[in-house]
């Protein structure tokens, strides 16, 4: 961290942050405004449309290289968030001053806890503030335990809002559209409210320093300084994060934030120790993402924790085909990378996302299990080849999308976090590949088995010239617990079907069993052979093998069959005011609710458990996310097969 005494204490070595957010809360504004400020003038660059993919600008300043990670706000798109906070120094948590949208900030306000992350809160599009930011900053602070700290108060006039009071400088400022902040005189009708919030801010930071709550215990004004050297240690260790007002839309509070950021971000070294990285010795790098960029070929991006590494250099054995920033949000080659940097790294076939180069493995977060799935095929059978290799790359560049072959019918299955998800991987696969795709709902596995015994005998006597087939069977086909499986028994007495013939009666009883009268696999099914009969010299493991199959085929339609579903046991977690509408979806889809509790470390979440079947689960996740604000979510496994009802 920089020196909290100070306060221009420079951090040469490349910084890296993370903007993260919910959708629409102005993370991309807030991208474009940061990187195209300076240190004179503030100016937005081109506006991009907002995406579902990672973004990466590099921006230099004064005191060193910054790297800026725009993070997807989808929640279908978590898992680039968590990859971001795996390689950052400090994650910039975005959203809007609206109370009603605090709870979309929960699961992001725990994760950085988890993870550690150093955290600052910027309150965006301010100027559209409806009630207060005391209302916001409570509701926000509901979801973290960390201490939120105020460090800004906004100015109106009137219903909008103009500016913004310092609390620690105590200085104010006027917003100007597209321009920095101008500096003006503390209105005399603000001079109450910052005396209010100035005081709560002391108080707070006074429970972490000594020297300032002896201070502030005697009444006595702190220095600038002395605020700022708790402020800092406790944004260090994790105890406070600040909150800084503004509106990326129009550039306001952009400088402001920068020189939050250059005085509050940590130094990569700072951050290896955090992660339990020993700095010194040869280059070490963290991969973060992969991503297939057409003629340019694969690029795995890196955050360099130690060493430099220059382009052309081997890295755990493979050469580097050049190393990429991106100044601007533009792509640029350049020829090294320093400790510290963010950067893409070419041709690095063997690296994963995920992997640590030139080095034990460092943590990573592991991807989230799917939660929506669909069967994808070419329209035309020559493309299958290249499919293929297309899911393969795609799976390298997102491992939250899995692919999969169904066992019965041997359709490829793409799954992960989400309709949109899937979409977007659909569309890159198609621009990829060139492959124009079929798409429909996954099959279910469906099994059947029999509610009663029977006792079928089936012969086979055909004489065709020559030698002719003969074999008769007599089989005693039953029910058997459920989960017991199919078991086969001989019960022959007096060499009625010789020895050697029986292999081919049982195999040929479990193959028969794959496909039951109701078209799907029989289970829970026990078979033996009563009796029989065979010739000296028509007798053959293919005849007996046929005889049993006619057998089997006419004893099933007999036994009273009945087709299973598969059941699944659910978990789903939500917040605990969506926990009733929760057990409705649930029990709308012919669940059977197990129980609810609350969820370990998450204040204010419950998690429901139920029995659902896996037939109902193919589009739960839309309707969980479009009943519980985008914030529900569930994981399933297999628990039992039952009998269908209620369909």
């Amino acid at each position: 961290m920089a020196d909290p005494q100070g306060r221009g204490a420079s951090l040469p070595s490349p910084r890296s942050i993370a903007l993260i957010g919910p959708q629409g809360s102005g993370k991309s504004a807030l991208f474009d405004a940061l990187l195209a400020a300076s240190s004179s003038q503030a100016r937005r660059s081109a506006s991009r449309p907002m995406g579902n993919e990672l973004r990466i600008g590099h921006r230099g300043m004064q005191d060193g290289s910054w790297a800026i990670l725009d993070c997807p706000g989808s929640i279908e798109f978590s898992y680039d968030v968590e990859c971001a906070l795996a390689v950052v120094d400090l994650a910039v948590v975005v959203c809007e001053a609206a109370p009603a949208r605090a709870g979309s900030l929960g699961p992001l306000l725990r994760r950085i806890e988890e993870t550690g992350t150093p955290a600052l809160v910027f309150l965006n599009k301010i100027d559209a503030l409806t009630g207060t930011v005391r209302e916001a900053l409570a509701a926000l602070q509901a979801h973290t335990r960390r201490k939120l700290v105020l460090r800004q108060v906004p100015i109106r006039e009137g219903e909008m809002v103009t500016g913004y009071v310092d609390l620690v400088s105590e200085r104010s400022y006027r917003y100007r559209r597209g321009e920095p902040s101008e500096r003006i005189a503390l209105p005399e009708s603000m001079q109450v409210r910052k005396n209010e919030a100035r005081g709560a801010l002391l108080e707070l930071l006074a429970d972490h320093d000594d020297a300032l709550l002896e201070k502030v215990l005697e009444d006595l004004e702190p220095e600038p300084a002395e605020i700022y050297r708790p402020l800092h240690h406790g944004e260090g260790n994790g105890a406070v994060v600040s909150v800084l007002l503004g509106a990326a839309e129009h550039c306001n509070g952009i400088q402001r934030l920068w020189k939050a950021l250059r005085h509050d971000v940590p130094s990569v070294s700072d951050t290896a120790a955090r992660h339990g990285i020993t700095l010194g010795g040869p280059p070490l790098a963290l991969v973060f993402r992969t991503l297939q960029a057409g003629h340019a070929g694969r690029l795995s991006f890196v955050r360099l924790w130690r060493g430099k590494l220059e382009d052309g250099a081997a890295l755990d054995g493979q050469r580097v085909g050049g190393i990429y920033r991106f100044p601007g949000g533009e792509t640029e080659k350049v020829r090294q990378a320093e400790a510290g940097d963010i950067a893409a790294l070419g041709r690095l076939e063997g690296a994963r996302t995920g992997a640590t180069l030139g080095g034990p493995a460092l943590p990573f977060p592991e991807p989230p299990p799917p939660v929506f799935a669909m069967t994808i095929a070419p329209e035309e059978r020559k493309d299958e080849v290249r499919l293929s290799t297309a899911l393969q790359r795609l799976t390298e560049e997102d491992p939250a999308l899995t692919v999969s072959q169904d066992a019965e019918s041997g359709a490829t299955i793409l799954a992960g976090q989400g309709e949109i998800h899937l979409r977007a991987a659909l569309d890159r696969l198609s621009s990829s590949a060139g492959v124009k795709l079929r798409t429909a709902r996954p099959p279910v596995a469906y099994r059947e088995t029999i509610r009663h015994a029977v006792v079928q005998q089936a012969r086979l006597k055909r004489q065709t010239g020559g030698h002719g087939q003969f074999a008769d069977v007599k089989l005693q086909i039953a029910p058997r617990p459920r989960g017991a499986g199919f078991h086969f028994d001989e019960k022959v007495v007096g060499g009625a079907v010789p020895k050697r013939f029986i292999p081919a009666v049982s195999q040929a009883a479990e193959e028969a069993a794959r496909k039951g009268p109701l078209g799907h696999p029989v289970v829970d099914v026990a078979v033996t052979l009563l009796d029989g009969g065979f010739h000296a010299v028509d007798s053959s493991d293919m005849a007996f093998a046929t005889a049993t199959r006619m057998a089997m085929q006419e004893g099933l339609a007999k036994a009273d069959p009945v087709q299973l579903e598969p059941v699944d046991e659910v978990t789903v977690t939500a917040p605990a005011e969506f926990t009733s509408t929760v057990q409705r979806l649930l029990t709308g889809r012919r669940g059977q609710i197990l129980s609810f509790t609350a969820k370990a470390g998450w204040e204010g979440w419950d998690e429901v458990q139920a029995l659902v079947p896996a037939s109902e689960l193919g589009d739960f996740i839309i309707e969980l996310r479009s009943q519980t604000q985008g914030l529900g979510t569930y994981g399933h496994q297999f628990n039992h097969l039952a009998e269908m009802r209620g369909r």
